[in-house]
């Protein structure tokens, strides 16, 4: 693949002819250099997502399933031509990764990061510390006197394993929650009963010890309203990064889910960019993680409903792009085969959704080209 590179954008091929290859591609066979010739001619010559983005010194990539590519070429040839960098979507969850007490399977874990590599995609790691997706194992066996070790167990050994491999990791996964009516703003999980507020600390410095290169980062969700939650989770997010960064935790990005509200105009505003201003002036990275843009409640119309998502996808990117700390740009899913607000934010008209940049068909909706276009007008990192 790294010849294929320099020849690459020289040779240009139709998405057409590209989509045929992926079709009669035999499944687990080394993708053809047609079908990665994709990654410069998708979407009728234009450029793909990771071009611009690279242009501009960002990343631009998205969660995937080690499934979906064995069963689906054309995801697979798609992601490889939009996206340098990807995350699993499920396999470093608790409840994938741990079947039990004592095992790991890491082999979809393996799977997807030889995919990484060998598409020339940076890797992240999701996610360390979540309440949700825990396995059933869990609520029975976690102690207030074994979560520790086993926490910093997992850690060690999943970090530890591919260290080096990993650009970031979601080290804590929406761990702020005031609507818990705690003072100090956290979410009232199993992992904070079991281990106090501490074990924020405990995270990152485990994960930075288990690999001192990787980008550790705190991921949070709904932080861009401007709401009264929005604005109770950005300030006691910016309370534990200062009291957090104060003692030298070792935490070097923030994470901003972005999972929008199509018909929620209250987005990005002035308090969301007084935010982003602050959280670059600590000197932290900022990542947009999950991004994607739920259409439960637009209007059934599908030019209307395309151009409202692609709107919110503009206007999202272009105030958090701005931001030269930012510096990666991922999706949940790229395409709308494959997208979890199918089933949690369904539309009540029984229409298909479209929250993401490729429809049902691997069609680029007007949703790529605003990611695009954002990308175009970003300052230069």
């Amino acid at each position: 693949m790294a010849n294929h590179e320099v020849t690459r954008r020289k040779f240009m091929w139709s998405a057409g002819a590209v989509a045929g290859a992926c079709a009669l591609r035999p499944l687990h066979s080394p993708l053809t250099f047609g079908e990665f010739r994709l990654r410069q001619s998708y979407a009728g010559g234009n450029v793909p997502l990771r071009d611009r983005a690279e242009k501009k010194g960002l990343l631009f990539g998205s969660s995937a399933q080690q499934k979906e590519f064995v069963e689906d070429p054309a995801l697979e040839a798609a992601f490889i031509a939009q996206c340098n960098i990807l995350v699993p979507e499920l396999a470093l969850k608790w409840d994938h990764l741990r079947p039990t007490p004592e095992t790991y399977n890491f082999a979809p874990v393996d799977w997807l990061l030889n995919f990484a590599q060998q598409n020339q995609m940076k890797f992240r790691g999701h996610t360390l510390v979540w309440q949700e997706a825990l396995p059933t194992w869990f609520a029975s066996y976690v102690t207030p006197q074994n979560a520790q070790p086993l926490l910093l167990n997992h850690i060690a050994k999943v970090v530890g394993r591919y260290a080096g491999k990993v650009h970031s990791w979601d080290v804590v996964n929406e761990v702020i929650w005031p609507q818990d009516r705690r003072s100090d703003g956290l979410r009232d999980s199993p992992w904070l009963r079991n281990l106090g507020p501490g074990l924020i600390e405990m995270a990152f410095r485990a994960a930075a010890q288990a690999d001192p290169h990787a980008l550790l980062v705190w991921n949070e969700n709904w932080l861009e309203e401007e709401s009264a939650t929005g604005e109770s989770k950005r300030a006691f997010l910016l309370q534990h990064l200062k009291d957090h960064l104060s003692r030298g935790v070792p935490i070097h990005g923030i994470g901003i889910q972005a999972h929008l509200i199509g018909d929620h105009s209250n987005i990005g505003g002035a308090h969301f960019k007084q935010f982003l201003n602050q959280i670059t002036d600590m000197g932290l990275k900022i990542l947009v993680t999950e991004m994607d843009v739920r259409d439960f409640r637009l209007p059934n119309d599908i030019g209307t409903r395309d151009k409202a998502v692609a709107d919110r996808y503009y206007e999202f990117l272009h105030t958090v792009l701005a931001q030269k700390s930012t510096i990666a740009v991922l999706t949940w899913g790229l395409t709308n085969r494959y997208t979890w607000t199918a089933h949690n934010s369904p539309r009540a008209d029984g229409a298909q959704v479209r929250p993401l940049l490729f429809d049902e068909d691997m069609n680029p909706t007007p949703a790529w080209s605003a990611v695009g276009r954002a990308f175009d007008d970003a300052p230069s990192r």
